[in-house]
């Protein structure tokens, strides 16, 4: 199994939310590269994230974004 190019792009959607606040969202705009608009709209339909174009993440979607920055985290130390 591995992940497919827009996994790769949801997840760099996922990792631009904050997780030391839920009173902050993200705003994807309509000149934004065409794979994040995508991948941004995937997360909706999946609900993880409450607008199309980003809005804030739901409970599920907070407990995704917790899950890359780990992944993230061990693929990048410090």
């Amino acid at each position: 199994m591995q992940f497919t190019p827009e996994n790769l792009d949801e997840l760099n959607v996922l990792v631009l939310f904050k997780l030391t606040t839920t009173q902050e969202g993200i705003k994807v705009h309509k000149n934004a590269p065409t794979a994040k608009i995508e991948a941004t709209r995937r997360l909706f339909q999946k609900g993880l994230i409450t607008l199309e174009d980003g809005g804030y993440l739901t409970t599920i979607g907070h407990e995704a974004v917790e899950q890359a920055h780990t992944i993230f985290g061990l693929l990048n130390p410090v």
